[in-house]
């Protein structure tokens, strides 16, 4: 396999070090590694490919690249997108600013991968999408869906480290009967869940609740699903958890549906009640794979209702990890 020269773009952040990390693991056929940052710039890295020099992603030279992954925040590839995409590099951005572009494909490798098509551009989804979806596109493939509703349960890291450490002392601060105090969060986490991530919008839901309706139809090719979602933030470290129920067009096999899942790559089946063995934080932080379990029946919605519980790591599956697998992708045409 041709190896590509790679950059990768907020190295020295949280999904960028995953990053890092994902493409060693995953044995990326990299040629020479160059990574980039903003404030970093200058300061020395260890990765697994090596110590490297952090460049100055302000000044970053997309001529030398032919593949780079963003995990730079929200404004920066607006504007540098384009220049890396006319210097003929392809980009992969973790952040929202091109999702929602109908130009830009929103891929997750298991469900869409020939949404790429000729674009140099491509977007990763939000992580409580990627995480959600990959259970739902196989319910949505084998019986169909109507309905989706989707109560959220996200870790503190998730809204970054400032927000992880926040967190930490929080807990501290409590434990000891100290005041608590806020920066990352509007109200205490610690021994709390605040049902507010991202802004408010006019309907009344956040925009972390509407990325996942906006972003799995997109995903889905499918603007006809009615999908309602919840997002609360809760005072664990890592790994996103998510309630899902669905209403089906057709009656449900639970014991098909538990064999599907089985089957799926990408998911984990842990749903053994009588021993305790179900999708949780702990147990899915760190793993590639999205863990599904609580799988039933939904009384409210009858022979055509389904529920489960899935958990994955919104570090890995949910950024890191799909970033890297479109990444595969984009390296087979390099072949």
């Amino acid at each position: 396999m041709k190896k590509l020269n790679v950059g990768v773009f907020g190295a020295t952040g949280m999904v960028g070090q995953e990053l890092l990390k994902v493409l060693y693991d995953r044995r990326f056929p990299v040629k020479n590694l160059r990574v980039y940052a903003g404030q970093s710039a200058g300061t020395r890295v260890n990765t697994p490919f090596g110590e490297k020099i952090v460049e100055d992603a302000n000044t970053a030279d997309y001529s030398e690249l032919e593949l780079a992954f963003f995990a730079i925040g929200k404004k920066w590839p607006k504007e540098n997108a384009p220049k890396a995409v006319e210097a003929g590099c392809y980009i992969i951005d973790n952040s929202s600013t091109f999702r929602y572009d109908k130009e830009v494909p929103l891929v997750i490798p298991e469900i869409n991968p020939q949404a790429i098509g000729d674009s140099r551009l491509i977007a990763n989804p939000n992580c409580t999408t990627a995480i959600a979806t990959i259970p739902l596109w196989q319910i949505y493939q084998n019986f169909g869906l109507k309905r989706v509703v989707i109560s959220t349960y996200q870790a503190a890291s998730g809204a970054g480290k400032a927000a992880r450490n926040e967190l930490k002392e929080q807990a501290e601060l409590y434990l000891d009967g100290e005041e608590l105090f806020c920066k990352e969060f509007q109200y205490p986490l610690a021994f709390n869940v605040i049902p507010h991530i991202d802004e408010f919008q006019p309907n009344g839901y956040t925009k972390e609740e509407m990325k996942v309706v906006w972003e799995t139809r997109k995903i889905f090719g499918d603007e006809k699903i009615l999908i309602s979602c919840t997002a609360v933030r809760i005072p664990t470290d890592r790994a996103h958890a998510e309630s899902i129920t669905v209403e089906t067009e057709k009656i449900i096999d639970l014991e098909r549906v538990v064999e599907i899942f089985g089957k799926t790559s990408g998911i984990e089946v842990r749903d053994d009640p009588g021993r305790n063995v179900y999708p949780m934080p702990l147990t899915a932080t760190g793993k590639y794979d999205v863990e599904v379990g609580r799988i039933r029946r939904d009384l409210a919605f009858g022979d055509k209702g389904l529920s489960f519980f899935v958990c994955g790591d919104q570090i890995d599956k949910g950024a890191a990890l799909n970033a890297v697998q479109i990444g595969e992708l984009v390296a087979q045409r390099y072949q």
